[in-house]
């Protein structure tokens, strides 16, 4: 058995819970090693009942007091109540539609129970369906695995630990024994087992400090490699003169310092010896565009083609709007490419690209086909940045003969965390907002006023204002949610039945959401009722109220972005929180939420208040998938993989040494990935 062996050999798997693997990306035994618990359950920290805290898993070691009873519930269905005490405390537990639990409790007998303590309405603890073994079994530290609807967490736990007999035939440690020594890592077969089935806390930290290392390590050594190869590539597109002051002048408004600020770096940069290759970072209405349009008319003006490339057709036609206005007395000739212009225009617009009478394409993907070709391709745009990979990013380069590029970001992150995951590209922030730009007040509340936040709603409308409420969800799954389609079909034929209301989510086709947000975006829609594909980049000045329902399941930087689609006209707008959380870490999120409107001031305190996970979700900002590191909560790590990732790279830049070469395959499988 080797590294490629496919995961039905392995003994308990077979062809159809290989299937179920592979829609967990799993083909092979190397693949199901790698495959990371996403959380544990600790059954060897046991507290006492009194002790145990709200809201919170724990493991409680008790004896069953009675035989548990029987309890018949609307739609024929049971459920079982049971108390147990570990002599201080009494605990209630409910377990839902399972016969035999009056078997499998024994009165008086000892029990270890794992799961979330709550307190009943009349003040008693409780557990609602804990995980529960004999006492004696179990007091280890436990791995649970994502599962599909025919693989459960303990049959992929059975099938790793099958896996890990093979460890040695299947793992082979690509890091030198000099580099595990210097950081202090411990070797990857260990950290592997380790990471599956920890003895205790303290050797699953040591197993995570490994397999970080490794994921981060194999990233900074990619972004090195691009960013000095990027950094090598000769301008051919010098400037000879720079004619942004020109069109500074020429603007209806002032500039802030920081625009031209970044757009005199990005000038520099096009003068200079090397072609650029920056990342404009700013928040949400810091001008991020004119920036861009300074650029693109000083390309321009010095005989060179733009193309600016946007995720969506919504984003697209909003782009060439905005430049429309900006480049009104100017000579900029503008054309839009996407998968729904028609067949004709695409000929025509395609072959204006190619005779160069267009200085600047604005498009989707429809931009990077293989027939699109520039006269004189000189700088390339990219809105959005986290919607597009590294090789889409090298793919619009590759239009031309090596073309400055201008990366846009509206995600605040730290500065210099910003630094480290553009490993290949300069950085401009965007840090101050534009004097007109109105701030937008925001108010948390609970449920109880949906009838107010309903009036509030209306009274917008009736002024001929637009507004948003955004759900978690997009159908019915958990029922402390409010899900975006039944509460679209509730309240369109309800509170809101003389109203224009539209549903957009995340399922649609991609037609269907840009045909609703056209509608929206022309007012034929008044309330929007939406999932969270609303984020990022749509821009309706004439929506001046956003309602987030359920606001405790986005995180600090998610909720800001969302705030973001109001506050855009010059009209007051506002932002509501609605929630029944009574967790802690929400009210922090929304008190911060309230006081502040700085995105970098939010990103830093979602960036101390985040646990484990991916703050940007599972786009990765074009970067590689990670699958234990974070890019914000493992801070410490990410900065000791870059040193040795430049330390590593400086001594052999091509990774040509043997003791080398299973870092460079490492390196090349991770930038491999379909998804960059």
């Amino acid at each position: 058995m080797d590294s490629n062996t496919d995961i039905r050999y392995l003994k308990g798997v077979g062809s159809a819970r290989a299937a179920e693997f592979n829609k967990l990306g799993i083909d092979t035994v190397d693949a199901l090693l790698h495959f990371y618990p996403r959380a544990y359950e600790d059954w060897s920290k046991v507290v006492k009942i009194a002790d145990a805290p709200v809201d919170e898993y724990c493991c409680i070691k008790a004896t069953v007091s009675h035989v548990p009873t029987k309890h018949l519930i609307k739609g024929g269905r049971t459920l079982y109540k049971v108390s147990v005490t570990d002599g201080r405390g009494m605990l209630n537990l409910t377990f839902f539609n399972n016969k035999y639990i009056p078997q499998m409790l024994k009165e008086n007998e000892d029990y270890l129970f794992y799961g979330k303590v709550q307190y009943s309405r009349i003040g008693v603890k409780e557990m609602l369906s804990p995980l529960f073994m004999k006492a004696e079994e179990n007091d280890k530290i436990r791995p649970i695995y994502h599962a599909t609807s025919k693989l459960t967490s303990r049959t992929t736990e059975k099938c790793v630990n099958e896996a890990l007999k093979h460890i040695d035939e299947i793992i082979v440690d690509p890091l030198p024994k000099e580099m595990l020594e210097k950081y202090n890592l411990c070797p990857l077969k260990e950290a592997i087992a380790s990471v599956h089935f920890p003895s205790d806390n303290a050797s699953l930290e040591r197993a995570r400090r490994r397999l970080i290392f490794d994921e981060l390590f194999c990233l900074q050594m990619g972004l090195i490699r691009l960013r000095d190869k990027n950094r090598e590539t000769e301008n051919r597109h010098v400037l000879t003169r720079d004619c942004s002051e020109e069109f500074i002048k020429g603007l209806p408004f002032e500039l802030t310092n920081a625009q031209k600020r970044s757009i005199s770096e990005a000038v520099s940069d096009m003068s200079g010896e090397k072609a650029m290759n920056r990342l404009l970072q700013g928040d949400v209405g810091s001008g991020k565009t004119a920036v861009a349009a300074a650029l693109i008319y000083t390309a321009a003006k010095n005989g060179m083609q733009s193309a600016l490339m946007a995720p969506t057709e919504v984003l697209a036609e909003q782009h060439l709007r905005t430049f429309e206005k900006l480049f009104k007395n100017t000579s900029v000739r503008i054309a839009l490419l996407t998968g729904s212009t028609k067949a004709k225009q695409k000929r025509e617009i395609k072959q204006a690209i190619s005779d160069g009478e267009a200085d600047l394409v604005i498009g989707t993907h429809a931009i990077i086909q293989q027939d699109v070709e520039f006269k004189n391709l000189g700088l390339v745009v990219t809105d959005e940045q986290h919607r597009f990979g590294v090789n889409q990013r090298t793919v619009l380069r590759d239009k031309g003969e090596s073309p400055h590029v201008l990366v846009m970001s509206a995600t605040p992150i730290p500065r210099t965390l910003a630094l480290i995951i553009y490993g290949d590209l300069d950085v401009s922030v965007l840090d101050e907002m534009p004097l007109n730009r109105k701030k937008t007040e925001t108010y948390y509340v609970t449920g109880e006023y949906h009838d107010r936040i309903y009036n509030f709603i209306k009274k917008h409308l009736d002024s001929g204002l637009q507004a948003f409420i955004v759900c978690p969800l997009v159908s019915e799954g958990e029922s402390d949610l409010t899900p975006a389609k039944e509460y679209y079909e509730r309240l369109s034929s309800t509170v809101f039945l003389n109203y224009r209301v539209g549903l957009l989510h995340g399922q649609m086709k991609g037609s269907q959401k840009d045909e609703i947000m056209q509608s929206f975006a022309k007012n034929e829609i008044q309330l929007l009722i939406s999932t969270v594909v609303i984020e990022v980049g749509i821009d309706v000045p004439n929506a001046a109220l956003i309602v987030i329902e359920n606001a405790e399941r986005f995180g600090l930087s998610q909720l800001h972005q969302l705030r973001g689609r109001v506050g855009r006209g010059s009209v007051k707008s506002t932002c509501i929180l609605v929630s029944d959380s009574s967790g802690e870490q929400a009210k922090q999120r929304f008190d911060i939420m309230c006081k502040t409107t700085d995105g970098f001031k939010i990103a830093d305190e979602d960036l101390k208040m985040r646990g484990p996970g991916d703050f940007f979700g599972s786009k990765q900002h074009g970067l590689p998938e990670l699958k234990i590191a974070s890019l914000l909560t493992d801070n410490e790590l990410l900065l000791l993989s870059r040193t040795a990732a430049g330390e590593l790279l400086a001594d052999d830049p091509e990774m040509k040494k043997e003791n080398h070469k299973l870092i460079r395959q490492q390196v090349n499988k991770l930038f491999s990935q379909p998804s960059i």
